[in-house]
């Protein structure tokens, strides 16, 4: 008899942790596919934006980041962790390739809607290519046309989401509150939570746990 297990994902796309916890979550969930092949989880993804207050045509990246940590060393030790984090994750995040830190509500947006018209494969295609724009192409992801076009290259219909680009700034208002503290955010069948990019082996304990928790609770209804 197989069994269910939600998870719920809270991320912004111009956060890197959110990225790298993405790709250790995939680590986590593989291996609990090994131990646990009767098990179907049930993944969402809830974008939050971070930065609301940030103009429809975005702020110079580099300039962003002194003005938030100081000073150029600062940026620099910062940006050295991350790619140091990406690395064993995996991943190849370009940060010198990012020209503007953008306003996400559109991609919230788009990602929200044409996700309702997509299969949970071709969701996560959508996902990873709107991650891979801003962290490795260095593509805008406050930009209209941009936008559009990943939707499109991912097989959504152009006039079926392009009401909700509007690139006007108008915040993205998330339809589950939650991730007060930050992002990546992991909620696990509605009631665990794992705060920041964990590695695989502390996401892998935190399912078992909320597994170990569900088995219980059937066992005693």
């Amino acid at each position: 008899m197989s069994r269910s297990l939600r998870v719920d994902v809270f991320f912004d796309f111009i956060c890197p942790w959110c990225l790298i916890g993405k790709r250790q979550l995939e680590r986590a969930l593989a291996q609990l596919r090994v131990s646990h092949p009767d098990v179907e989880v049930e993944l969402a993804w809830h974008g939050v934006q971070l930065l609301p207050y940030i103009p429809a045509q975005g702020e110079p990246f580099a300039e962003f980041y002194r003005n938030r940590l100081g000073s150029a060393e600062a940026v620099r030790l910062r940006q050295a962790q991350v790619q140091q984090a990406a690395a064993a994750a995996g991943l190849d995040i370009s940060l010198a390739g990012i020209a503007s830190m953008p306003n996400t509500a559109d991609a919230h947006r788009l990602l929200q809607q044409a996700g309702e018209l997509l299969n949970p494969a071709q969701r996560d295609a959508l996902l990873e290519r709107l991650f891979a724009a801003y962290f490795q192409h260095g593509e805008d992801l406050g930009d209209r046309a941009t936008l559009l076009s990943i939707a499109e290259s991912c097989g959504v219909q152009r006039s079926a989401v392009t009401d909700c680009v509007r690139g006007d700034a108008e915040p993205f208002a998330a339809p589950v509150e939650a991730a007060a503290g930050g992002v990546p955010y992991f909620i696990l069948d509605r009631r665990r939570s794992v705060s920041g990019a964990q590695p695989a082996e502390v996401l892998l304990a935190a399912l078992h746990e909320a597994l170990a928790h569900s088995a219980a609770k059937g066992l005693s209804a």
